[in-house]
């Protein structure tokens, strides 16, 4: 089970990562970020658009946890996505102010949460049915999900020979010695 302190370093790198991401994207011409390059979501754009739909979607199911997180209050301005393809916006700078806003509420979220929020189950429904799982291991399921389609997203930034400099999780850690 994570701990307060796992959540916050991956809200922390989370954070950290998008930045590098997104500038690393604004450097590209805009039709080079929407051109299909045969990944899950088409393109560099499709593939980031789905990132803010993933997070989206758990930060509003994760509204309906028993703590009743003030971080999430900002989650019922947000609209819905209708799906896992959903487009936010075509601009990457529209796209951008979107993805730090949640990652503002994210960040917020990680640091409201205590060891017992993570260790409570909650429940919650998709297309696939209705689970209840410990509230720490959907956190961990949610970071690495953005992980994995950063990892994506820095692949198609990488074949337009765009670098986004170093992505372990190791450099965040912090040093005990």
């Amino acid at each position: 089970m994570p701990t307060r302190e796992d959540i916050a370093l991956l809200a922390s790198y989370n954070a950290d990562m998008n930045s590098r991401v997104y500038t690393a994207a604004a450097t590209l011409p805009a039709d080079a970020l929407t051109v299909d390059r045969g990944a899950f979501f088409g393109s560099i754009l499709g593939t980031l658009n789905h990132i803010v739909a993933g997070d989206t979607i758990w930060l509003q199911r994760f509204q309906n946890h028993p703590t009743g997180f003030r971080a999430l209050a900002p989650m019922k301005e947000i609209a819905p996505p209708t799906g896992l393809t959903h487009i936010y916006s075509d601009d990457l700078g529209v796209l951008r102010e979107h993805r730090e806003r949640l990652d503002v509420i994210i960040e917020a979220l990680a640091a409201e949460c205590s060891d017992r929020d993570l260790a409570q189950p909650f429940s919650y429904k998709n297309s696939r049915g209705a689970f209840c799982k410990k509230f720490g291991s959907l956190l961990l399921h949610f970071f690495n999900h953005q992980t994995h389609h950063r990892g994506q997203a820095s692949t198609l930034l990488s074949q337009a020979n765009v670098d986004i400099g170093v992505t372990d999780l190791v450099v965040w850690v912090p040093d005990e010695c």
